[in-house]
């Protein structure tokens, strides 16, 4: 629905100018009222359609608003809900003409039928199982109980000058330890990152770099130059450390998106857990046979061939 939907709404750009199409909405006051009116309805139940005597409500049009793409469903109403109508009626006409071809009587289709029950009872009680679990302070205190177990980490802020040749390194190194200027030594020598600005790779984390580089670099004090040239993937490095500090752990806005989908999963798990030991479960052989307690280790015999001697 969504697809064909993008395709009139694109064809007709909610901008352009077009004539005015009205809300689905009650009958108007002067509209002549029967002998019998029903009684008065909520704005939900309000009848747009019907087709042969299926009613669509205003609920449903609403309903099938909430399953559009985002960018959808912010158009207006008054020119998303009579398309929506549309697609309703063609949906439901569809599957008038299905029931009477007998199609819902057909056992394929009626095993398809009971295998998308079956997923949407599955994923509305695990929806409803983890509602109340995975809530926004469950998340914050996961948060606050990582970090608090978090081993003290540190981050340093270095220099380098990243060569593809050990001799290229040693010429760098050798110009450093002459009293050259580290940073001018990078710009001008430098193939890696941060050459534009001497080299500098910031403050980083052991984690965030290859582990040739990182225990080089962490293995300076400020102010020191490695005593040879380090090699990595990417080449040949002089590393100049500028300083340490303490690593701070991430923002909780930075983290909560990742640890809510962690929480999640691990409800998710606890809950089909729950449900399978709550459950009286029959296992039986792929031939419909009660299982043996060697089945598990033997082997399964294989087909006898016409004309082959039996298995003794």
């Amino acid at each position: 629905m969504g697809l064909a939907l993008a395709a009139v709404l694109g064809a007709t750009p909610l901008g352009a100018q077009q004539p005015p199409v009205p809300a689905p909405a009650p009958a108007p006051a002067q509209a002549p009222v029967p002998a019998e009116a029903p009684a008065p309805s909520a704005p939900g139940d309000t009848v747009v359609a019907r087709v042969d005597g299926d009613t669509i409500t205003l609920a449903d049009l609403a309903a099938a608003a909430r399953e559009l793409p985002e960018e959808l469903r912010g158009a207006p109403p008054n020119v998303l809900y009579p398309l929506l109508l549309d697609q309703l009626i063609a949906g439901r006409a569809v599957t008038a003409a299905a029931r009477r071809a007998g199609l819902d009587r057909d056992e394929a289709v009626r095993a398809r039928i009971r295998r998308a029950e079956e997923q949407e009872l599955q994923q509305a009680w695990l929806t409803a199982e983890i509602a109340t679990r995975v809530t926004d302070a469950a998340v914050r205190a996961r948060y606050e109980q990582q970090t608090a177990n978090r081993p003290a980490e540190e981050e340093v802020h270095a220099r380098h000058i990243l060569v593809p040749a050990e001799a290229e390194a040693r010429a760098a190194l050798a110009e450093v330890r002459g009293g050259a200027d580290f940073a001018e030594v990078a710009r001008r020598r430098s193939t890696g990152p941060g050459t534009r600005e001497g080299g500098d790779l910031g403050f980083f984390r052991r984690g965030d770099m290859v582990p040739e580089f990182a225990e080089a670099a962490f293995a300076l004090q400020p102010g020191q130059v490695s005593e040879n040239p380090v090699r990595s993937p990417f080449g040949w490095h002089v590393i100049k450390v500028e300083a340490r500090r303490p690593a701070t752990p991430p923002a909780f806005e930075e983290v909560a998106q990742a640890i809510r989908q962690q929480l999640l999963e691990a409800e998710v798990q606890a809950a089909v857990e729950r449900a399978r030991n709550a459950a009286q479960v029959e296992r039986f052989n792929l031939d419909g046979s009660t299982p043996r307690p060697t089945d598990s280790a033997e082997p399964p015999a294989p087909a006898s061939r016409p004309g082959a001697p039996a298995r003794r």
